[in-house]
């Protein structure tokens, strides 16, 4: 893994909201996070379509999740 540093806006200058200074590093990593466990996957004998699909069911189920939560 390597080491990256990555830069966060800082709330001093009210310039972009939280959710903005994160967003980059946050796909950033949801980018990194993905291509693991495709790799995880495949090295376990699955193909990536199989990994990609059951990473999107994961999503799925982690967004209903949540909707759930906040109702």
């Amino acid at each position: 893994m390597s080491q990256q540093t990555h830069s966060v806006a800082t709330p001093d200058g009210h310039v972009v909201t939280a959710r903005e200074a994160l967003e980059l590093l946050y796909l950033h990593l949801e980018q990194e996070a993905e291509a693991k466990l495709v790799a995880a996957a495949m090295r376990a004998g699955w193909s990536a379509e199989e990994a990609l699909s059951a990473i999107d069911d994961l999503k799925l189920e982690d967004m209903q999740a949540i909707a759930r939560r906040k109702s």
